[in-house]
């Protein structure tokens, strides 16, 4: 049963990461993330009201209630707006093997944080994820700087050298490894809130309404914090909200998944997304992001990564 809410957790993340692509809004640059987390509350408080009526509420601690609280704040705000900014920037494909440092950080956190050994297959597949990221940035790099190139002068070095990097997707790169981090981190927090309150409803209600408290606050102070909340009141996106739909059911699932199975077959099935985004980036995005080899390589690099340090 673990394994099959794990496989329907990889699709639907998979699925959230292309309808985000194709749910973008030009004018106003939405990419979805607040409407998104809104859904998650909506949703798992709708799951959490079902599973008190059939089977009661959970005892609820503060301590439970405050690491649940940390934990959303870190996955459901920061890891979720910086995952959907970097899709928008990479593409569902890219992102998604960038988003194989999830696991890097979690073992890094083990090392430091929690003292766990250090085993000769953390060492390998920590050296396989962080390679297939340099991966991507390499090969971005590399044909951002063919792209541009013939455009400019040869003799202005300096100017092709900053238009490559920016036409890499450099902000891209920057907000997926950022992601990565506020997950693996807030997953300690999430691990921990967990213990309290066993209730895996309970706790993403939790995380989302926290996440709606500090987007709201950020809107304060950024504007595009404040053009997100505008769009999802004011204007329906058939393509946003089924990538919000798509990832909270998918966080509902991985952690349903964790009840009824190990961290470490649903932590591998889970590394299948990559590949679960490439295929409906085909069918779905079609032309709209191509992907050849290094891509393909930079995926197949983070899975194996992924499969070294579940079975260190």
């Amino acid at each position: 049963m673990g394994e099959l809410y794990a496989i329907l957790s990889a699709s639907l993340f998979a699925a959230a990461n292309v309808a985000i692509i194709r749910g973008v809004n030009a004018p106003s640059q939405d990419n979805g993330a607040f409407l998104s987390i809104v859904l998650t509350a909506v949703i798992s408080g709708a799951m959490y009201a079902w599973a008190y009526a059939s089977r009661g509420a959970p005892t609820i601690t503060a301590v439970g209630v405050y690491w649940l609280a940390a934990a959303g704040l870190l996955t459901i705000f920061l890891g979720r707006v910086f995952l959907y900014a970097s899709i928008q920037y990479l593409g569902a494909v890219r992102a998604s093997a960038v988003k194989r440092l999830n696991p890097f950080f979690a073992v890094l956190l083990g090392l430091l944080v929690l003292g766990e050994p250090l085993t000769v297959g953390l060492v390998v597949g920590m050296a396989l994820i962080f390679s297939s990221v340099i991966l991507l940035v390499r090969h971005s790099f590399n044909a951002a700087g063919r792209a541009t190139n013939h455009a400019i002068p040869e003799r202005n070095l300096w100017r092709r050298a900053r238009n490559a990097v920016s036409a890499a997707g450099n902000l891209g790169y920057f907000y997926g490894p950022v992601s990565a981090l506020a997950y693996a981190v807030g997953y300690v927090g999430r691990k921990k809130g967990l213990d309290q309150i066993p209730d895996p409803f309970f706790g993403t209600m939790i995380g989302a309404v926290v996440g709606i408290l500090a987007f709201l606050a950020a809107a304060l102070f950024q504007q595009s914090y404040r053009n997100a909340v505008r769009s999802a009141v004011t204007r329906f996106n058939g393509w946003q909200f089924a990538a919000g739909v798509f990832s909270s059911l998918g966080q509902i699932c991985y952690f349903t998944a964790l009840n009824h199975s190990t961290i470490a077959r649903v932590a591998l099935i889970s590394a299948m997304e990559v590949f679960v985004t490439m295929f409906l980036s085909v069918w779905v995005l079609k032309s709209r992001e191509p992907f050849g080899i290094p891509v393909i390589g930079a995926a197949a690099l983070g899975v194996l990564g992924t499969a070294f340090i579940v079975w260190k």
